[in-house]
């Protein structure tokens, strides 16, 4: 299977990890040969849930049975789409919520970025420096990472960058600005976390001058943080949201929301400003309603903070010189990018699945499922910390 994956399905990386896989239940992932793997990565924090959830199964199951596709978005009522954007809109501040479903979270960005532009009729968008949005056109314009950027020019103009967390910045936010889109938690640059109310401050920027201000949850949502979105613990509301990963327990999802004066701008001059086929397709709708009542029925959430506690109890070690971010969003900063490498790569071998950040080389990612248990916990970092002695001790060459 390896040799036909490698042959004829397109490749991110020169050197993919390439597991084998069979099945995955709960916390575990088997390759093909039996072997478990216990998942300290959640598919980059999207199944929220574990591995085959039986409440997200069922759902998915049910709905199969009534229907699967049957037209593009927004021309019929559909009942798992509708359920699941009235049951968001109870759970969140956003006055009036109304939410346009689509297929993932680069594509969400692509539709919050173009509703900024045709509500205010401004063309400047403002990210921050170190950035990750996603891939596409549009997303990828707003990273700063030249090396990322450059092969795909020419992208989208009047992108500027700020410094997250430095509050100078904010004067950078004037009325030609359309909007201010961040990350809640910077997810690629090492799970940075705002300090300072610095959130609420740009928030007040924005207002002053007529800008919007976009979220970006598509890591941290879904009760990753204790919250079900982030921007919660940190007490601001944005103008649009923007959710994916963990929204559907595991199924391709994504979403932007707004209050209903600003998104229906889209339904109209042009008709269609945005348009998918897929979006709020019955099947991920069902899956996304049964994940949301899960999550926001049970303890899950409190219990991600106690989790939390518990990983920062057992991973403590002197090549781990800090771990970043908060609940089941975690990060360790390692002392070098060779131990953070030599540690992803052992971790498979040993059966723990570990993962990298996208710029900050030094972070190994730690966002098991929601539902891990504490005693998987502590078998997943009891390893870890066998295996940090074992790059201690190796030979320097």
């Amino acid at each position: 299977m390896k040799k036909d994956f490698l042959t004829y399905q397109a490749q991110t990386t020169p050197h993919p990890l390439g597991i084998e896989v069979e099945r995955a239940k709960g916390s575990y992932i088997y390759d093909t040969s039996g072997k478990a793997y216990l998942d300290f990565v959640a598919g980059v924090s999207a199944c929220s849930l574990g591995h085959l959830h039986p409440k997200v199964v069922d759902a998915i199951k049910e709905q199969l049975d009534l229907y699967m596709h049957v037209m593009v978005y927004g021309e019929y009522a559909q009942q798992p789409a509708i359920a699941f954007s009235k049951l968001l809109a109870e759970h969140i501040e956003i006055e009036n919520a109304t939410t346009y479903l689509v297929n993932s979270g680069t594509e969400a960005i692509e539709g919050a970025l173009k509703l900024a532009r045709r509500y205010t009729g401004r063309q400047e968008i403002i990210s921050a420096h170190n950035a990750y949005h996603g891939n596409t056109m549009g997303s990828l314009s707003l990273m700063d990472f030249e090396e990322r950027k450059k092969p795909f020019y020419p992208l989208i103009p009047n992108i500027s960058h700020l410094h997250f967390n430095a509050v100078a910045d904010i004067s950078k936010i004037t009325t030609k600005t359309a909007a201010v889109i961040l990350e809640t938690i910077q997810g690629g640059a090492g799970f940075i976390e705002p300090q300072n109310n610095y959130l609420q401050k740009v928030k007040e920027r924005c207002k002053e001058v007529g800008a919007l201000l976009i979220l970006d949850e598509i890591q941290p949502g879904f009760g990753r943080t204790g919250h079900l979105f982030a921007f919660q613990k940190y007490k601001v509301t944005p103008d649009i949201l923007v959710i994916g990963k963990g929204m559907a327990g595991g199924m391709p999802a994504g979403a932007f929301v707004a209050k209903n004066e600003i998104i229906n701008s889209l339904s109209d001059h042009p008709k269609m400003g945005h348009i998918t086929t897929f979006g709020g397709n019955a099947i991920i709708a069902a899956a996304a309603l049964a994940t949301l009542k899960e999550i926001t029925s049970s303890f899950l959430m409190q219990e991600t903070l106690e989790k939390e506690a518990l990983f920062r109890k057992l991973l403590q070690h002197s090549l781990i010189e800090e771990i970043r971010g908060t609940g089941l969003m975690l990060a360790l900063i390692v002392s070098s990018e060779e131990v953070a490498n030599d540690l992803v790569l052992k971790a498979q071998e040993e059966g723990l699945i570990l993962f990298w950040l996208l710029f900050e080389k030094r972070a190994v990612r730690i966002t098991p499922p929601l539902t891990i248990s504490n005693q998987e916990i502590r078998e997943g970092c009891k390893k870890i910390i066998q295996l940090l002695d074992e790059i201690e001790k190796k030979p320097v060459n």
